[in-house]
């Protein structure tokens, strides 16, 4: 696993009425600071990457489908320098991942249905001077094979 990437195992709570899950507490060691909560969603097969921050930490979770996370070491300091991790997360596999700055990162939905990822980054998203970089997903700087499907927006 990457340097400073953390992942906790979720735990749906089932009863007659249905089921709960906690996503993120302020007691858990996971946890560092609170910026925002957003959720973004991937249509069937669809591929958002590569992107990355210097400063934020991002939270994610997916809580509907099953999402593809890669993630790629870009910090020439970090002992997994260049590494690439696999995760796969969703409706079989609720986890949070913790993904430290300058630690690029992708998501891909791998079923036939929209995922839905929720992100609970360290920052606010800054409109004026945003912590956001974009790599395209077939980027020569990352050797990474998404199976990009022609005729599908991606990046």
């Amino acid at each position: 696993m990457i340097e400073g990437v953390i992942i906790r195992e979720l735990k749906p709570i089932p009863d007659e009425r249905g089921w709960l899950m906690e996503l993120m507490r302020s007691d858990w060691e996971i946890f560092e600071r609170f910026g925002q909560v957003y959720l973004t969603t991937l249509y069937p097969r669809v591929v958002k990457a590569w992107h990355y921050h210097k400063t934020q930490t991002d939270n994610m979770i997916c809580i509907k489908g099953m999402t593809k996370l890669v993630l790629f070491d870009s910090r020439k300091s970090s002992p997994t320098f260049e590494q690439l991790s696999e995760i796969f997360f969703g409706d079989e596999n609720p986890l949070l991942v913790k993904i430290p700055p300058l630690v690029c990162h992708g998501l891909k939905s791998i079923g036939e249905v929209t995922s839905y990822v929720i992100n609970v980054p360290t920052a606010p998203y800054n409109y004026n001077k945003p912590d956001e970089y974009r790599l395209p997903p077939d980027t020569k700087s990352i050797t990474y094979d998404w199976g990009l499907e022609p005729g599908l927006k991606h990046g």
